[in-house]
């Protein structure tokens, strides 16, 4: 079985595929794609549109449309994640703060030099926000 790192990594390509081509997730996924990618990625896209609206008033001058859609992808899922922790099944949920940082690692590693902190910014913005952060 992978790491729930790589897992997470599936399920944001997954719902990057889905939100380029507008294919049901279903016929997107790996066939042995693991349960918790699966969930990930579905929980996602049902919560779409309310990371969208927390994605676009953080990011100052940007309108969602104009975010590349892998940036995009990779802070819909922290945001699952940091937000709604109890909807994926998972034995020990990732904290806020590491939903944040396997983010930055994730555009890092396939985004621009520039997405890493764009990444970290808005994400950052929402935990201080709803006050998710460590005490």
């Amino acid at each position: 079985m992978s790491r729930r790192s790589d897992q997470r990594r599936e399920a944001v390509f997954t719902v990057y595929q889905h939100d380029l081509t507008g294919r049901p997730l279903h016929d997107l996924f790996e066939r042995d794609a693991a349960l918790f990618t699966r969930s990930l990625a579905h929980a996602t896209t049902d919560h779409q549109a309310e990371f969208d609206e927390l994605i676009g008033k953080h990011a100052k001058g940007w309108s969602i449309d104009r975010i590349n859609p892998l940036e995009r992808s990779i802070m819909r899922v922290a945001l699952l994640e940091m937000l709604h922790p109890d909807v994926v099944p998972a034995d020990k949920p990732i904290p806020p703060e590491g939903a944040i940082s396997q983010a930055v690692d994730t555009a890092k590693t396939f985004c621009d030099a520039d997405a890493p902190k764009f990444v970290n910014g808005i994400l950052n913005a929402i935990l201080e926000e709803r006050g998710l952060g460590r005490s």
